[in-house]
């Protein structure tokens, strides 16, 4: 099946690592606009932070992968500073399973008896392996900014408004396989999102995911009304009631989970 909007680019994540911390991505921000190895103390002034701080967080990055760290040269008496730099990113492991994903999602619009949900479904369980052992936001827009900044780390590349309620997504990992099962692939993001604000304390019913809503981009919002009155008018994933056994997960309403309401078959050539 495919669309007629090419929808998203091609997109990997940044870097093959567990989701970071806004304080901690926003470090790494800034060591990558350095051109060169930076101290601590330099980088501190920079982010407005303690040294503490982020000597804590360059070293978690280390860890993970995104930065090296090396003695500075020897100047006088002491032990030298350790300087800093950011690691080029690395292309998403996300990316090698996009092959994979067209195949899965074949296999589920051709099998299952409800595509779209069991799809939304798997989206459910997989946003809340995401966020499993995260603290609780303390305010909705904080939900919602972390599950973008979440989808951010997939590959998704989201722009949002200044309160996180809507997002533009110009990128997407499984682009590929949406085109050609957008009924699957995009419930499986939507209900990534939907479980992933759950879980961090947000309401996941108003959570509508707008496939292919415009050139170049798919349309996410995280905090719709809940008549819908406030979508941009594309298809949608709507919300609907929870799934019996999957705590703040969100169902297919009456039974289809559809993209657009198509039901359990994706409608070629369709924009969606």
């Amino acid at each position: 099946m495919s669309v007629k909007n090419n929808g998203p680019l091609p997109g990997g994540g940044s870097d093959d690592h567990p989701p970071l911390s806004r304080q901690r991505r926003a470090v790494l921000q800034h060591l990558r606009g350095r051109a060169g190895a930076v101290t601590v103390a330099a980088l501190a002034q920079e982010c407005g932070l303690h040294s503490n701080t982020v000597r804590e967080h360059l070293d978690a990055l280390v860890d993970a992968g995104l930065a090296d760290r090396e003695r500075a040269p020897a100047a006088g008496r002491g032990r030298p500073a350790w300087l800093y730099r950011a690691r080029p990113p690395q292309q998403s492991a996300v990316r090698e399973y996009a092959g994979l994903a067209t195949v899965l999602a074949g296999q589920i619009a051709r099998s299952s008896a409800d595509p779209h949900a069991d799809a939304l479904a798997a989206g459910e369980e997989w946003g809340r392996a995401l966020v499993a052992g995260q603290e609780p936001a303390r305010t909705p827009k904080e939900a919602r900014g972390r599950v973008l900044a979440l989808l951010g780390e997939i590959g998704f590349a989201p722009e949002a408004d200044e309160d996180a309620r809507e997002a533009r997504l110009p990128r997407c990992p499984f682009v590929e396989a949406a085109r050609e099962h957008p009924g699957v692939i995009c419930n499986v993001h939507a209900g990534l999102a939907r479980a992933g604000l759950a879980a961090l304390g947000g309401e996941a019913e108003r959570v509508t995911l707008h496939p292919f809503a415009e050139p170049g981009a798919c349309r996410l919002l995280l905090d719709a009304a809940p008549d819908g009155s406030d979508t941009p008018g594309a298809p949608a994933v709507p919300a609907g009631p929870a799934r019996p056994g999957t705590p703040g997960g969100t169902g297919a309403p009456g039974g289809t989970g559809g993209t657009g309401g198509t039901g359990g078959t994706d409608r070629p050539g369709e924009p969606r």
